[in-house]
């Protein structure tokens, strides 16, 4: 039998070589200038002695180990985007076998586990993708015995093996994070087993939670001092890994850390491992969210002396509205290809299947399979954004909401957002810029580039009431609540007598806005609303278009001193991550770590009634899922039960 991990204990880490030799699919990576992404293309290395005989063999196996990178700008592969309460999609999964919406409809089983990146079962494609992280994990212990010993690939460069050594160690640490985020402790892979390593050797166990935490930590510190600030070489060499990437990710464990799910939770103060040994500290420790903030604040200074800001949308040749242009500083914000704040933009991934199912029908050439509309914000997704006064629909003193439901008709002073003259629901009125930038609805405007107006005067607007063009006319591709995701599709999307065309754009795995609020969080959490807290939140809001937390609540809120204490600034801030973030597979991990789960993945999820024509019959909520969250269970992924059989070391998690 042959493993991938080894045992670390308190005491020590045994250290133990793999030698064997196995056929692997090396990776070699294609950065063409016209697109700058990161292209897969396998090429064939016979064995690892091989690998690492000259540089260009070694390149290939360092590809290798990125090539495991999840591919997150895929809705299917992409493990929060589909598990919990922000997108829904329909029932017949028309081309869209989604494994995490299964899951969000109470499917997870420990006998064969959705999204199973432990083993590598049950993603995207099919019930084995192989993409399992411990053999991630394999490679990039195999690529750091081989490429650290200077005897080999003897005509790398110092500096080059001193950066690939740490692009590695980043990449091991990730997959460890990745795991113990979705997991909880895990086997901590510090070299890979010996074939002829006794039965004792190969039944290893799950470590200490804490201890998982600074293993991660430490290799991501290893790792930062020799990578560089930036990429210089953009022609090749995009998407790989640099310093404010590893320090962003050390923030965003940290801050796991130190958050109520992993820090002080009772639900597990009983977990623990077959000798005894606890796998969860439940006392509360508030220095984890000093650490967090500390280690979020070096990223920050990090990503902006490496040149990263908000993005603004620079202008186009067009005549457009100053709201327009409001709208695609948010829009591209996302999608703009390697824009000022994509810290980190993950070209495994791509996100062209993502923007088609998320797209709207808006003329009535083409395919249906080139605007699926199946991507759906729940009805209390949509009511997360603010007003457009930049507090909460509940709090706002001036606009009425009360009757959100009811119907009411445009006007012109708001026909950059909604159609002139047409009905909709009074929700879509009187919001803030990012809901008409991450959303569309029945009458919402969709400027792109192809505007029949050439302007974002008497542009696209989407209609969505059953019989017309974006409704739900189609028995699998139709948009289920009525709320379609405009946030992921690139403004330049083209419909013409040749076909539709979208752009691609690498999949962005961490904006500098995920940072400020990881800052603004943690701070807030150790100190208080200090001065800090609300300068990175404020930042947010301004190019948002808001006035900031203080003026904004104390103006127009119904509770104008909230954001003075940390109760009430802790509620600003995670509302404020659940706008900024949407759509972009946050929220699940953000819901979960908050310990919030249970309470809001057991909401029903509600939508308009898109199945009727007639305006008054069309809004009206209905009941589309009541999900049933189970706590402390769902928190954790099973482990397969499998591997509990083969290795009896391994517990599995509460409640499974």
């Amino acid at each position: 039998m042959k493993l991938n991990v080894v045992l670390k204990t308190k005491n020590k880490s045994r250290l133990l070589r793999g030698t064997s030799l196995f056929l692997l699919s090396a990776i070699l990576l294609v950065f063409p200038a016209c697109k700058r992404y990161l292209d897969i293309v396998p090429d064939n290395v016979a064995t690892i002695s091989n690998a690492f005989t000259m540089r260009t063999e070694a390149e290939k196996y360092l590809f290798t180990c990125y090539s495991f990178l999840p591919r997150d700008g895929d809705p299917l592969y992409n493990v929060g985007y589909l598990a919990g309460d922000e997108l829904w999609i329909p029932t017949q999964e028309w081309d869209f076998l989604s494994y995490g919406w299964r899951m969000a409809r109470g499917g997870q089983s420990a006998a064969n586990p959705y999204l199973d990146v432990w083993n590598g079962y049950y993603q995207g494609g099919g019930p084995g993708d192989n993409y399992g992280l411990f053999k991630a994990i394999r490679n990039c212990n195999i690529f750091l015995e081989n490429v650290q010993d200077e005897t080999k690939v003897r005509d790398l460069r110092p500096d080059e093996r001193v950066r690939w050594i740490a692009e590695v160690k980043f990449l091991k640490a990730y997959y460890h994070f990745y795991l113990l985020r979705m997991y909880g402790p895990i086997p901590l892979v510090d070299k890979n087993i010996d074939v002829s390593a006794t039965e004792a050797e190969v039944r290893v166990k799950r470590m200490p939670f804490d201890d998982c935490v600074n293993f991660i930590a430490a290799l991501l510190d290893e790792a930062a001092p020799n990578l560089p600030a930036i990429i210089t070489d953009r022609s090749s060499e995009l998407g790989r890994i640099t310093r404010p990437i590893a320090l962003a990710i050390k923030a965003k464990l940290l801050l796991m850390a130190a958050s109520p799910l992993f820090n002080g939770n009772s639900d597990y103060a009983g977990f623990k491992d077959h000798e005894g040994i606890s796998l969860f500290n439940s006392s509360f420790d508030a220095s984890k969210w000093k650490k967090a903030a500390t280690a979020a604040k070096a990223a920050i200074d990090a990503a902006e002396s490496a040149g990263f800001s908000l993005y603004t949308f620079p202008g186009t040749t067009f005549k457009l509205s100053d709201t327009t242009l409001q709208q695609l500083t948010l829009r591209c914000a996302m999608t703009e290809r390697w824009n000022s704040e994509h810290v980190w933009a993950n070209p495994n991934s791509r996100a062209d299947f993502l923007q088609r199912t998320a797209m709207p029908k808006l003329v009535s050439t083409g395919a249906s399979g080139d605007a699926r509309m199946q991507l759906a914000a729940p009805l209390k997704i949509a009511e997360l954004f603010y007003t457009r006064n930049g507090v909460p629909i509940n709090e706002d003193k001036t606009l009425d909401f009360s009757n959100k439901y009811s119907i009411r008709t445009a006007t012109r002073n708001e026909r950059f957002y909604v159609k002139e003259g047409y009905q909709t629901a009074r929700l879509n009125f009187d919001r803030e810029p990012r809901f008409y930038a991450d959303l569309s609805f029945d009458g919402g405007i969709w400027y792109k580039y192809d505007s029949p107006s050439n302007s974002d005067e008497g542009t696209y607007s989407i209609e969505g009431k059953y019989t017309q063009m974006s409704g739900a006319t189609h028995v699998g591709y139709y948009n289920e609540t009525g709320y379609y995701i405009k946030k992921v599709v690139d403004w330049n999307m083209v419909n013409s007598s040749n076909g539709v065309t979208y752009r691609d754009y690498p999949w962005p795995e961490i904006r500098l806005p995920d940072i400020y609020l990881m800052y603004a969080e943690a701070l807030n959490e150790s100190d208080g609303p200090v001065a800090d807290v609300y300068e990175y939140v404020n930042r947010i809001r301004k190019r948002a278009g808001l006035m900031n937390v203080q003026d904004a609540w104390t103006t127009y809120s119904n509770n104008p001193t909230k954001y003075t204490t940390k109760d009430g600034m802790r509620e600003i801030i995670h509302q404020e991550r659940g706008i900024e973030l949407a759509f972009e597979g946050n929220r699940y991990w953000d819901i979960r770590r908050w310990k919030k789960a249970a309470e809001t993945f057991n909401q029903p999820i509600t939508g308009w009634s898109v199945f009727q024509q007639a305006t008054t019959d069309y809004y009206r909520v209905r009941t589309i899922f009541s999900q049933n969250f189970v706590a402390p269970r769902d928190y954790l992924w099973p482990l397969r039960t499998y591997d509990l059989t083969v290795n009896p070391n391994l517990i599995q998690n509460p409640g499974w």
